[in-house]
């Protein structure tokens, strides 16, 4: 701490905070940087409110985040089964055709409780069966399809089910391969 002499030659006396406390002109100056040390209460109510849109724009990122999530695990699985049936059509070429008109389905007319393991032999009925109750369980139920077994080997599968959080109640997905 440097030494400061008053008017009359002697030294001021410290104050309880530990600032020497002055006369005249350096006292106005002492006080103004007294009131001046802390945060006011409107430089607080600031700060709390900019801190609090801060978290309401992460929590609305993440809802957006959940949304986007949920819509690629739904194509990723839509994906998955398009490419499992026309397998099964690939593996069973010699009976490929028979497939369109059994695996097309509309939706809500699949109900989860009906599906089960199929037993002994397995049959076209038995696999698509199996898919659809999978296209169902994966996607929801109000997930439908559309199989089209064109000339040529070429099929289409249409999946279209509906984002349990999206604006758009609808999603289709379409994949086309050539058996």
């Amino acid at each position: 701490m440097s030494q400061q002499r008053t008017d009359q030659g002697r030294m001021p006396a410290p104050s309880p905070r530990g600032r020497v406390l002055v006369r005249g002109a350096s006292r106005m100056r002492a006080r103004t940087l007294h009131r001046t040390a802390g945060f006011s209460l409107i430089e607080v109510l600031i700060a709390v409110l900019v801190l609090g849109f801060g978290l309401l724009g992460f929590a609305l990122m993440q809802t957006l985040n959940l949304r986007y999530t949920q819509s690629a695990a739904s194509r990723t699985h839509a994906t998955n089964l398009a490419y499992d049936l026309i397998d099964q059509m690939r593996a069973n070429r010699l009976v490929a055709a028979q497939y369109p008109p059994a695996a097309t389905f509309a939706a809500g007319s699949i109900t989860p409780v009906a599906c089960g393991r199929p037993v002994g032999p397995i049959t076209v009925a038995l696999n698509v069966g199996r898919w659809q109750c999978q296209v169902v369980g994966a996607l929801g139920g109000d997930a439908g399809a559309n199989v089209v077994f064109a000339p040529g080997g070429v099929v289409t599968v249409t999946l279209i089910w509906g984002e349990r959080l999206a604006t758009d109640p609808n999603t289709t997905f379409v994949v086309q391969s050539q058996i």
